[in-house]
Order: C-alpha cells, then structure tokens, then sequence
C-alpha cells in the first residue's frame, strides 16, 4: 500500500468537472495517495457554463466529486470559493453546504503565521480584458488549444509518452497571451498589497505559477483542464506549486517558497 503524502493544507481550482477536457482521473489518483487537514477549491471546480452547453458527467467526474464530499464528512475542512465558471454558487457565500463552507473570498494563516488570502480571480477581468473583440477571440483560439490538446494528448499516449500540455506551450508563445497574464498578476498583486496579507492563492488564468511580486507571494494553482497543477502547505511550513506527473503516477514539485523565512514579506509590510 502506498503511503500517502501529508499536507497542512492544499489548493485546487479550475478542476472544470463537466468539461470534456477536465483531467478528473489524474486529480482522483492525487487525492486518493494524500490527506490533507484541509482543501481550498479556489473557483471553476464544476463548469457549470460547459454543463449547459451539453451535459458530459463521466464517473471519473462523479468520483472525484463524491470523493472530495467524503473528505469533508470525514474531518477534512474544505472551503469553496466560487469562480465565474461556477458562479451561481457565489449566492450561498456564508453558509455551509454539506460539510462546505462556501465564501466570495477566503483568509487563512499558514502554520508559520503568514496571511493567505483566496480569490478565484475572475472579479479582476475588466482591468485584465483588451476588449470585447480580444476577448471573443481569446475564447474561440482557446476552445481550439484545447482541441488541438486532446489530440496531442491520444497520439502520446498510443505511443507510451506522458501527458504534456500543447495548450500550455502555445500559449507561452503568445504575446498577447503572456501581456494578459501579466497584467492579471499585477492586479491580484495589488489586491494583496490593499489587504495587506503576505500570500495570495488564485487561480482562473490556467497558468500555475509561484514568485515574488511587491514584497508578496503571489500564487497560482493552475488547473486540471491543461496543467495538472496544484498548491500545497507542508507540514514544515512550505507553500509548494506541484504538478501531477502521468508517468510517475505522483506530483512532482516546480516551485516552492520557504513562508518561515520570507523576512522580507513582514519587513516591508513593517516598513
């Protein structure tokens, strides 16, 4: 039997639960080999957009819905923090829905006493957006990255290759693409800086990343529509951005900020 890896907390977002490119089996198998003491499910867990364009609910997606659900029964604290894609969700802020706690945004202070604050992201669209032509078009190109994933993905695999994000990769290539990512860091950045907290967790973009901005951490846990990513606080205090590794059957680390000695988040703060 497999020893599970154990964690103070974890963060997962824009799991897309309904979207045919949702990798629900890969994130089942991550839950399944750790324990957390709880998990912050940061916006777009269920694509609720994708479920009324067509209804796709493979048992994969129930599995992980039911398993996340059985977490929470079982002592697990879970919070959910709505996203766009799951929106509707946003009007039981507050309140607890089986085992849930469900809130528009969400502090928390780490195990080395660091402020983290959650948001899914998407309240910041309009100071990132180019325009309604840009932004029609982002969504079409896309829908057609994801397309051109899928297809990546079945050849690899026929051919015994791990999964691998093209979607990913193209846009990396992208200059708009990379001017929108920046420009939605440095808003989530500057909401950080307002509330004063030393972390900020996001997600939204699908673009996992974790780097020091302004004297704060800003945190990205990605997805698992492309990127198969997410955050983690050990148990010694590090917030760690992990991505699941198809061959290894594991996550492997891409990043990771020692929180016990980020003295100079507290000193400019005190500054």
């Amino acid at each position: 039997m497999t020893t599970k890896q154990i964690y103070q907390s974890l963060w997962l977002s824009d799991i897309h639960l309904g979207c045919k490119d949702c990798k629900a089996e890969m994130l089942l198998q991550f839950l399944q080999q750790t324990k957390a003491k709880r998990i912050f499910l940061v916006g777009d867990i269920v694509d609720v957009w994708a479920l009324k364009r067509r209804v796709y609910w493979p048992e994969s997606h129930n599995q992980v819905l039911q398993y996340l659900m059985s977490l929470a029964k079982s002592g697990c604290e879970l919070v959910y923090i709505p996203g766009n894609h799951d929106q509707l969700f946003k009007a039981y802020h507050g309140m607890d829905l089986a085992d849930v706690k469900v809130s528009k945004q969400y502090r928390y202070t780490s195990i080395t006493g660091k402020q983290i604050l959650m948001v899914h992201g998407d309240q910041f669209d309009e100071e990132v957006c180019f325009g309604r032509f840009y932004a029609k078009l982002g969504d079409h190109l896309y829908d057609f990255l994801l397309f051109l994933n899928r297809s990546s993905s079945k050849i690899r695999h026929a051919l015994g290759y791990p999964y691998w994000s093209l979607a990913g990769y193209i846009k990396s290539k992208i200059a708009k693409a990379t001017e929108a990512i920046a420009r939605y860091r440095q808003a989530v950045v500057n909401e950080a800086v307002r509330q004063g907290v030393d972390v900020v967790i996001c997600g939204h973009i699908h673009h996992p990343e974790l780097s020091e901005q302004q004297g704060v951490v800003y945190a990205n846990d990605g997805d698992w529509i492309e990127n198969c990513t997410l955050l983690c606080e050990t148990m010694d205090g590090q917030l760690q951005l992990r991505r699941w590794d198809d061959r290894l059957k594991t996550t492997v680390e891409l990043e990771s900020v020692n929180l016990a000695e980020s003295q100079a988040l507290s000193a400019e703060k005190v500054a």
